[in-house]
């Protein structure tokens, strides 16, 4: 080998690895917190895998720091996104229902909700296009790619199978539908933390909690509770699932906000797959511990649908006065069409994770401006 061509490959391949250096330091990496422990699904797969998902979608433009808890937590999530702590991160409105009540009008009818995959895809299409929506969005600095659905049952220290037998209890509740109900059926509702209810169950405080069955395994409720009823409880859906920081998105290409929305709606359906999955185990789980899995007597589901249909008013009052909402009811009624809409798409894509994501995104997104989304 001559000099010339000994220096030629030198050359070469110094450009080549110039190439390589430039693309991977041109790699925007963006802080991700769920604000949740690790066998949390709105951790893994929720973070996890979309922290996967992001070199892997945008042939390596996009990569993914995670944030742990320690650093980060729902509570405190809205403030580590404005001060740019955190750029992407799982923000709960409910938190927030002065700032967000146009979302909040939607989120928190969680009984009102359908089968998991369907409910997620709805809230995601009716937040995605509704204008009031988006402008309270805006006005906190972050834009919305996403919400995935967890389905709520109602666990107990002692057993509940009809409406007197809540009579008098102290029950936790996530939503104020929820509580709406619980003092419908003659109970006391208790807002806290999901987190906190281990400790209120053990001490007596509450006596249940309206929540995941699989709350079992990933909160160990299954060393508290005795009693699980099967009763269906909607969906908890008011959740942003990978909210991001309005200038970092304002800084990102149109094929990274691309990458940000496919890679959020993916994890949103694969989290919500996740969710169904573990409450199937926690029914394994209750069975091994002697936890009574009480089937609801009819009277107790009627009781429970006739709530739902007088709610709206109730709703539509609330929304209205308290919170300045504009025209709640046709917004109600909007969001049951959605509902109902993907049932039947879900229902023929027999819920499959993926290609549920496909489904929204030709139905949602395929329509959206993203020079223009978010901003």
């Amino acid at each position: 080998m001559t000099m010339r061509k000994s220096f030629r490959r030198v050359a070469l391949a110094a450009t080549l690895m110039g190439a390589i250096f430039s693309q991977t330091s041109l790699a925007q990496q963006l802080r991700l917190a769920s604000g949740l422990p690790p066998m949390q699904p709105a951790h893994n797969p929720l973070y996890t895998e979309f922290q996967t998902m992001l070199p892997e979608m945008s042939d390596g433009r996009l990569k993914g720091q995670l944030v742990g808890m320690e650093v980060v937590n729902l509570a405190n999530m809205r403030t580590a996104i404005s001060s740019g702590l955190v750029q992407v991160g799982l923000f709960l409105p409910a938190y927030f229902p002065a700032d967000l009540p146009n979302f909040n009008l939607v989120g928190d009818l969680s009984l009102m909700g359908g089968t998991p995959h369907a409910t997620a895809a709805a809230i995601t299409e009716y937040i995605v296009t509704c204008a009031d929506c988006q402008a309270e969005l805006n006005a906190l600095g972050i834009v919305y790619t996403g919400s995935h659905a967890n389905p709520y049952n109602l666990l107990t220290t002692k057993p509940v199978a009809a409406e007197a037998d809540l009579r008098g209890m102290r029950i936790r509740v996530a939503t104020p539908q929820h509580a709406r109900w619980v003092e419908a059926m003659g109970a006391t509702p208790v807002s806290m933390a999901t987190g906190e209810a281990f400790e209120a169950l053990s001490q007596g405080i509450i006596e249940g909690t309206v929540t995941s069955l699989s709350d079992l395994i990933s909160f160990n409720l299954q060393d508290v509770i005795k009693h699980a009823t099967l009763i269906e409880m909607g969906t908890f859906h008011s959740l942003i699932d990978h909210a991001v920081r309005r200038d970092t998105w304002n800084s990102m290409s149109l094929d990274n906000r691309s990458t940000i929305i496919k890679a959020s709606n993916t994890t949103s359906m694969l989290t919500t797959s996740r969710w169904v999955e573990m409450a199937e185990q926690s029914k394994q789980i209750a069975t091994q511990k002697s936890i009574d899995l009480l089937e609801p007597a009819e009277s107790f589901i009627q009781a429970t649908a006739d709530f739902v249909i007088a709610d709206v008013d109730t709703a539509v009052t609330l929304a209205e006065t308290r919170f300045g909402v504009t025209g709640a009811k046709a917004k109600i009624e909007h969001f049951q069409a959605l509902v109902a809409k993907w049932e039947t798409i879900a229902e023929s894509l027999e819920h499959d994770p993926i290609l549920m994501q496909d489904a929204i995104q030709r139905e949602v997104w395929d329509s959206q401006d993203l020079s223009q989304y978010g901003l």
